[in-house]
């Protein structure tokens, strides 16, 4: 099932399931929000699970990474899905809330730039050239593509990009412009990437950037750009093996899970989660994102059972991160204990 067909047949799925729910009891609820990122595969978990246990209600809102951290610190959420690691002020906050979690990563991601299929000038980027264009000292001072190569024509650049609440901001800003939310400020932001994608297709000088699955689900509406670690290094374009092997950087990324521990106690969260990891491979695939190794599958799920909270990047940055060796560490510094 295609990306965008996922998200409208849940949508009815939703409304008929809300009008059931008046009238049907329920053995157990587990409420989910977060990063519309995560959101397809946890959805398409979901649905998979409520075929397998129908007296279980789940219900995935999504609120963007920002918005599900803030439900999931209040106690209002089970699981919070994000396109990125919790944030120090978060962390900070789940503490002094009391909510401890656990942290899961459930697929991988590559960040894809895209432009309008009309144009034919831009075929590669580099890093360089990207935050020459993103960073905020950019702001009303590049605006023409032959600012940021000159070989490029004298027309206007129009920038698309991700809203300032989303995870999918935070990370490009930190890849690319060193820190994240740091990024000029005058383009056209949506946390909806489906508005992106409508503005980029139709917008003949216009760059934008978004999750991978995305770009997959409109690869005919939009043309990909490769990115080069610097000017002469080869071009890589985001690819399953590019992803999952780490040769596209920086733009390659986790995505994530949070569990509220507490909610660990319900066996049906439990349950749900084994399930969620043991099915996140071919629905990561089925939804346009790349399946984490058999390996990092199995650590997450170690982490699952030994409820091992806390994440493994406090004071680590996640671009360029080793899961499989972080992973490995935080469960052998648990056994050491």
């Amino acid at each position: 099932m295609t990306l965008i067909k996922t998200i409208r047949n849940t949508l009815v799925i939703s409304a008929g399931l809300l009008v059931s729910a008046c009238f049907k009891s329920y053995e157990g609820k587990i409420y989910i929000d977060g990063s519309s990122s995560v959101y397809p595969l946890t959805e398409a978990v979901a649905e998979e699970y409520r075929h397998h246990k129908p007296d279980i209600r789940i219900t995935v809102g999504v609120s963007g990474t920002g918005g599900g951290f803030k439900k999931f610190l209040r106690g209002e959420t089970d699981i919070s899905n994000a396109s990125r690691p919790i944030s120090p002020a978060e962390l900070k906050e789940s503490r002094e809330n009391g909510i401890e979690f656990i942290e899961i990563p459930v697929c991988y991601d590559g960040m894809a730039v895209v432009v309008n299929p009309q144009n034919t000038f831009v075929s590669d980027i580099t890093v360089a050239e990207l935050h020459k264009i993103w960073g905020p000292e950019s702001q009303g001072k590049v605006m023409r593509w032959n600012q940021v190569r000159d070989s490029w024509p004298d027309s206007p650049l129009k920038l698309y990009g991700a809203g300032t609440s989303s995870g999918t901001f935070d990370f490009f800003t930190e890849a690319i412009n060193g820190r994240a939310k740091s990024s000029r400020g005058d383009y056209t932001a949506s946390e909806d990437d489906n508005v992106l994608v409508q503005g980029i297709s139709s917008d003949p000088n216009g760059l934008g950037y978004f999750g991978l699955a995305y770009y997959r689900e409109n690869s005919d509406r939009l043309k990909l750009v490769g990115i080069r670690a610097q000017k002469g290094s080869p071009v890589v374009f985001p690819s399953d093996s590019t992803v999952r092997e780490g040769a596209y950087q920086p733009l390659s990324r986790p995505e994530f899970i949070y569990v509220n521990k507490k909610a660990m106690d319900k066996p049906y969260v439990r349950d749900f989660l084994r399930f969620y990891i043991a099915n996140a491979a071919p629905l990561a695939a089925e939804v346009g994102y790349v399946p984490l190794s058999e390996e990092i599958y199995r650590l997450c799920l170690l982490r699952v059972e030994k409820r091992l909270s806390g994440s493994m990047f406090e004071n680590r940055s996640v671009v360029g991160a080793n899961l499989g060796q972080l992973l490995t560490e935080d469960v052998k510094t648990d056994g050491a204990q």
